[in-house]
């Protein structure tokens, strides 16, 4: 079960460093970046109490392009190039088509990290005066109003400023949860990385389509 960040978090003095800061590091990182990572992920249903878990490899170029490779506990692809949008999984010979927008604008599916400049358009950010461990917890409030996100909390480094978990809530405080593992910076990938070249007889729908 994935636990609120304030449940792991003692009592400390806010840091000196301010929001703008720790924006200036974390963007100079991410900013131009090509990087890889594993991940580990934990979506909780809060009503039903329900958790799922997943875990994987992420591959990032700025901008906009990513590349999700599911691992477990079935594997799944979701791949951009910044404007298409697919979703292959293999066990249901189906790929799924859309725009990027759909499932990575506005903060959702963690896709400002592939455009780390997106936190400061789309967000009120706070500094949280709540530690957790040897990580700054930045609180992200979209500035339109939606379902999908209430807000955001990204834990931060404080000594390298790498993002190392993302806590995503919904309007029923419903919350996702992304640890990035052992990024690697300044790798290579060819364009084709981030497209995606359809198998013959897989199904094809529209996310739109999509029940």
């Amino acid at each position: 079960m994935v636990v609120p960040v304030s449940a792991h978090s003692e009592e400390a003095a806010l840091p000196s460093m301010s929001v703008d800061e720790i924006l200036e590091h974390v963007e100079k990182i991410y900013t131009a970046s090509r990087f890889s990572a594993s991940f580990i992920q934990a979506s909780t249903i809060k009503a039903m109490e329900i958790t799922d878990s997943a875990s994987g490899k992420l591959y990032v170029q700025y901008p906009g392009k990513m590349r999700w490779e599911y691992l477990k506990p079935e594997s799944q692809i979701i791949v951009t190039d910044g404007v298409q949008l697919w979703m292959y999984r293999p066990e249901d010979n189906q790929v799924m088509l859309g725009q990027a927008s759909t499932f990575f604008s506005e903060g959702k599916g963690a896709g400002f990290l592939s455009d780390i400049r997106l936190l400061r358009k789309d967000f009120d950010i706070t500094l949280e005066d709540i530690r957790f461990g040897d990580y700054y917890n930045l609180k992200l409030i979209p500035l339109e109003k939606n379902w999908d996100i209430a807000y955001v909390h990204l834990l931060v480094s404080r000594t390298t400023f790498h993002i190392a978990q993302v806590f995503t809530y919904n309007a029923y405080d419903d919350v996702t949860r992304i640890e990035i593992v052992d990024p690697q910076f300044n790798e290579s990938f060819e364009d084709a990385f981030f497209t995606f070249k359809i198998p013959k007889g897989v199904d094809q729908l529209r996310l739109d389509d999509a029940p």
